[in-house]
């Protein structure tokens, strides 16, 4: 029986390759559960990854879109950003909120939590939902070119079943959501 608390890994040494304010990257010598001596490299996030899903009254969300350079392609996805370790991410979350979209919520609630890449990264996303929403202007940062667009929940979940939505925490939070409506938890 395996033992979930226990890590099967043994690291022998490790270096630092790259660091950024974004990212530092390590390569570790590792012994890996069978006994084999290798390499793994890991992507320490500096920061969570947060999206927010912007849902009002009339069951409407708003998306996001902007030209993605890691993927090399436009993308449509809920507001989301960054938010340093230190800080409470809610605090962060409201924060890209208002420079994504403009909008400011009073009610606010963690819908998941989930590992982006847990492969090579230690990223944590956390998603939120925020309601009882309120326009103002936007404040987008230098590197980001932005379109908002309201739409209307089951389009955004259509996006999604179509593969028109491509961005996993995107997926999620709608499909996390989709259920949470469906069985009236909401």
């Amino acid at each position: 029986m395996i033992n979930e608390d226990t890590n099967p890994w043994q690291i022998i040494s490790q270096k630092e390759i790259y660091t950024n304010p974004w990212i530092n990257v390590t390569e570790f010598d590792v012994v890996n559960p069978s006994g084999g001596k290798g390499i793994y490299g890991k992507v320490h996030f500096q920061n969570y990854a947060l999206a927010i899903v912007a849902l009002d009254a009339d069951q409407h969300i708003w998306l996001v879109g902007q030209y993605r350079f890691p993927i090399d392609q436009y993308s449509w996805e809920l507001p989301e950003g960054g938010g340093p370790l230190h800080l409470p991410p809610l605090d962060s979350a409201k924060r890209e909120l208002l420079e994504e979209t403009g909008l400011t919520a009073q009610n606010w609630t963690e819908l998941q939590r989930i590992h982006l890449s847990n492969s090579v990264s230690d990223e944590l996303g956390i998603i939120y939902l925020a309601r009882e929403l309120k326009l103002g202007q936007a404040e987008p940062e230098e590197t980001e070119e932005l379109q908002l667009r309201r739409i209307p929940f089951e389009e955004a979940y259509q996006m999604v079943i179509k593969n028109q939505i491509t961005d996993s925490m995107s997926i999620a939070a709608i499909l996390r959501l989709k259920i949470l409506l469906l069985e009236n938890q909401l």
